[in-house]
């Protein structure tokens, strides 16, 4: 059977999500700048504890919602309407991705450590993989090393665009372990840092185009960065499986977020659609703005039902490898394109500061290269539907056929 009705306790949850970002954190955007941004934050942040809406992706044991795949993509679709959301429910990256990672693979004394403090709001963290140096969409190039001292690791290398680095309480660093184990993803380890090694350096703050969030995307340096033995996160050997585990949750994340900005996007055009008027009538009743609007329409159809398509899959425990690339690829591009039109229905007043838009175009770009660039998961998606044609003799299972 296909059942596309949303389950009614989430379809509740995701209407309460939905009126607090209209109601409460919409309304915050007009108040934030650099100097009240902590202040309005953490304002937002004691509502959302009020409102029961705080971490919904931990489970309730550690002050969350419990929200599996599903729920989480619904969740993030209406999170994605303000930048300012997922940081009112604590659910921003790096923070969830380290929260599931540790979730995964931590010890009880690293959980203790590190998720306690973070589940509560008090700390950030940041994820230590990307390097200037190497093609870091190939991770198999990572230079970044750890070398066993004793009982102690020893970590050298350099990392590049290190989004919260600044202002971190801690690190979860990918680095080579194992250089001569033949598998090239067997090669490396997660290790957990304290901001306060006085190996680890958050050497700047890059500068970028579009908006960022707290501790910005930053260089670091690790040089003589001596860790515990109980620093490693997960076994030895296993930092790109779990990378890749705590990635494709949050290009879900990512995914159903890009939504919620095309959402609101499309329905910014849709109103200017109808409020403005040139050559006698209405720009909605002009056949160029509504073919605009008619293939943003289709294309957050489409993509709204790719996600949560992954996201049912991911809950059931089936193999969602390919949707993932697949939705990485096709949301962040329909995303740019949503976002152009309704920018361009706007004309002029859509470059200005007065709307959204323009951080919205800016932000669009970064999401065909972060989480992978397109070309890359193309390369995954093309694969897996050579194999599945040499396996099968069709296609159908790797274009998310059924039967």
């Amino acid at each position: 059977m296909i059942d596309f009705e949303i389950p009614q306790e989430l379809e509740e949850i995701r209407a309460r999500v939905a009126a607090f970002v209209r109601e409460e954190v919409v309304p915050a955007e007009r108040s934030v700048n650099e100097a009240t941004f902590d202040a309005v934050i953490a304002e937002l942040r004691d509502k959302a504890r009020a409102a029961k809406l705080w971490t919904p992706h931990l489970p309730p044991e550690w002050g969350g919602m419990g929200l599996d795949a599903l729920g989480m993509a619904l969740v993030s679709e209406e999170l994605g309407a303000s930048s300012l959301a997922s940081l009112a429910l604590n659910v921003m990256a790096p923070d969830e991705g380290n929260m599931h990672l540790l979730l995964e693979a931590g010890t009880p004394g690293q959980l203790d450590r590190y998720l306690k403090p973070l589940a509560a709001g008090d700390v950030r963290s940041c994820f230590a993989m990307t390097e200037r140096d190497v093609a870091s969409s190939d991770p198999a190039q990572l230079r970044t090393r750890a070398v066993r001292d004793g009982g102690e690791w020893v970590i050298e290398g350099e990392k590049w665009f290190v989004s919260g680095a600044a202002g971190a309480s801690f690190a979860i660093v990918v680095a080579l372990t194992d250089p001569e184990q033949e598998k090239a993803r067997r090669r490396y380890s997660l290790f957990i840092v304290d901001a306060e090694n006085p190996g680890w350096e958050v050497v700047r703050e890059i500068p970028v185009m579009g908006s960022h969030g707290p501790g910005g995307h930053c260089e670091v340096r690790l040089q003589g960065c001596r860790v515990g033995g109980d620093a490693m996160l997960g076994r030895s050997g296993e930092g790109f499986v779990l990378s890749q585990r705590r990635l494709g949750m949050g290009r879900i994340g990512h995914a159903m977020r890009w939504i919620g900005v095309s959402q609101r996007a499309l329905d910014m055009a849709a109103a200017r659609a109808v409020e403005r008027h040139a050559f006698g009538r209405r720009l909605a009743e002009h056949q160029a703005i509504q073919w605009m609007l008619a293939d943003s329409a289709i294309e957050l159809h489409a993509a709204r039902l790719m996600v949560l398509h992954s996201a049912w899959k991911i809950d059931r425990g089936l193999d969602h490898r390919q949707e993932i690339s697949m939705i990485k690829v096709f949301v962040a591009e329909a995303l740019g394109r949503i976002v152009d039109r309704a920018l361009q229905v706007h004309g002029a007043l859509g470059i200005s500061e007065e709307t959204p838009l323009a951080r919205y175009y800016q932000d669009a770009r970064a999401a065909r290269i972060y989480d992978g660039p397109s070309e890359v998961h193309r390369m995954v998606v093309a694969r897996g539907a050579v194999r599945s044609f040499l396996e099968h003799g069709t296609t159908r299972d790797a274009t998310g056929g059924t039967g």
